[in-house]
């Protein structure tokens, strides 16, 4: 494996965490995490536009109507999750909100490898895959449980 990749995943998983911690905040501060959400999605979506607008290809515009419908729910989905993430983060605390959140990640990760869904490469689930998402899933345990 890459150690760049590695690298870079980490600190974009760091990256996240202050984000999602961020929003949360804007949403207790307006005393309304539908609202923070809302105004977090405007602002994205225009930092999205500027982003995409410094790589414009005509033909990739055409090209959308080549994507399946159910692929580009992936916008609502986005929003949907960092909404709940948002509401969930000062009820419960941000370590457990982000371990149990990378719990559920590595689950999914690993059954998408599995069958290779979305195209991602085949990797079988071992025994020892396993072991690590129950030890994975029971260090979230006793840091989103224990006092």
């Amino acid at each position: 494996m890459k150690i760049y990749l590695v690298l870079l995943m980490f600190v974009i998983g760091a990256v996240l965490a202050l984000h999602l911690s961020m929003n949360a905040q804007v949403g207790v501060i307006l005393r309304n995490p539908k609202v923070g959400n809302a105004v977090f999605w405007v602002i994205g979506a225009i930092t999205a536009i500027i982003i995409g607008l410094t790589a414009h290809d005509s033909e990739s515009l055409n090209r959308l109507k080549d994507v399946p419908l159910w692929l580009l729910t992936a916008g609502a989905i986005g929003a949907t999750l960092v909404f709940g993430i948002a509401w969930a983060i000062p009820q419960l605390g941000a370590a457990p909100a982000f371990l149990l959140m990378i719990a559920g990640q590595v689950v999914a990760g690993m059954v998408f490898s599995h069958y290779g869904l979305l195209g991602s490469p085949i990797e079988p689930i071992s025994w020892i895959k396993v072991l690590g998402v129950i030890l994975l899933i029971s260090g979230a345990g006793i840091v989103s449980f224990a006092k």
